[in-house]
């Protein structure tokens, strides 16, 4: 079988190493005539599982122990919802920094538990679309948070520096570039992450809190959402995802034997720099954002001629480049390169996008 590379945004690919040590253990896990799946979450043999995975993600990321590491049910948009649940209290501000899609829809599900300020912070230029200064935003004084979200996958918006809020919390939704960079823990209260970009299989959240943050949920939070009682019981309050945090761990150890944060953040920056390169270069292919706030997970990109957009999917599809169509909302294509995605994936795809252009030219 040709290789077959899978650019889709979410569920996305996972490292090829891990799917087949999954495919190995799915029967029999560790010897024991049982699938991991089938085990007990409060089992010894599944309690070592999910120790491991928390114990190699607090590696991975440096978290100090003054962080709660929870693993959630319902994914990001799961915690659209939980965040206002436990952060903001009535009569409190919260602060939605609005740089893309999922930023919007964060907002407005926090919308639902309270005061709710969203501050636009997109401009667009001659130069691109770009992020505004961060020393410009009008942000709350005294806000319960600032939320943000640190990359975009629709719109292909990235910002890398923690924006500086005078110590409001920062709740930061890192679904799509966790793991992906390193980033300093301190400077956020909150992070929170769907596991289907950079850790596993949809359906689990990660999210690394701050202890002086919990405790504050309102009575109408839900248990399976309070960070506290989910700190408090070690993420089983009831039955965890369980495959999806074994996969997860796998994956975290995956990436520890290749070197950690620090070495796929290399491979990540050489791989959009060789897309990105080359699409500028061609007056066949464009992306609409400034360079310092270029998503380095997920680049979209559009053909001069949009009535050529659906061949050149249906020539990528053949050539076994998968998933290369772009978001509903704002269309084109939309290659998303995350930690899972080789070097040679985003090679092929840019020999592709070459050999397109020189045969249609």
């Amino acid at each position: 079988m040709s290789a077959v590379f899978n650019f889709c945004a979410g569920p996305a690919m996972l490292p090829a190493e891990v799917m087949e040590i999954a495919q190995k253990e799915f029967i029999n896990w560790q010897g024991i005539g049982s699938s991991v799946m089938e085990l007990s979450h409060r089992s010894a043999d599944y309690m070592a599982v999910a120790t491991k995975a928390e114990a190699d993600l607090r590696e991975l990321m440096n978290i100090p122990d003054n962080y709660k590491v929870l693993f959630c049910h319902g994914g990001g948009r799961g915690q659209f919802s939980a965040v206002p649940l436990n952060l903001l209290p009535q009569g409190k501000t919260a602060d939605y920094i609005i740089t893309g899609s999922w930023s919007k829809g964060a907002a407005a599900e926090a919308k639902h538990y309270g005061n709710i300020n969203t501050i636009n912070v997109i401009e667009k230029s001659e130069q691109g679309t770009y992020v505004t200064d961060p020393s410009t935003w009008p942000l709350t004084p005294n806000a319960a948070y600032v939320h943000y979200c640190p990359n975009e996958t629709v719109d292909g918006i990235e910002m890398v520096n923690v924006p500086d809020t005078n110590g409001v919390p920062i709740v930061a939704d890192m679904s799509s570039m966790i793991l992906s960079r390193e980033i300093d823990i301190t400077q956020f209260g909150l992070i929170y992450a769907g596991a289907q970009k950079n850790i596993g299989p949809s359906g689990l959240a990660i999210v690394i809190v701050r202890e002086d943050l919990l405790g504050n949920a309102r009575l109408e939070t839900p248990s399976i959402m309070n960070y506290q009682i989910s700190a408090d019981n070690d993420s089983m309050h009831n039955t965890p995802p369980t495959y999806a945090w074994y996969l997860a761990g796998l994956v975290f150890q995956w990436l520890k034997k290749i070197g950690g944060v620090a070495a796929i953040s290399k491979v990540n920056k050489e791989k959009a720099a060789l897309l990105y390169n080359y699409i500028d270069k061609s007056p066949f292919y464009n992306n609409p954002v400034v360079s310092e706030n270029r998503s380095a997970m997920n680049v979209p990109f559009w053909l001069t001629d949009e009535s050529l957009n659906a061949e050149f999917l249906a020539e990528a599809d053949k050539a076994g480049l998968k998933a290369l169509k772009g978001h509903r909302i704002v269309g084109g294509m939309r290659a998303s390169i995350y930690n899972a995605m080789p070097i040679e994936g985003v090679e092929t795809l840019v020999d592709f996008m070459q050999k397109f252009e020189k045969r249609i030219r």
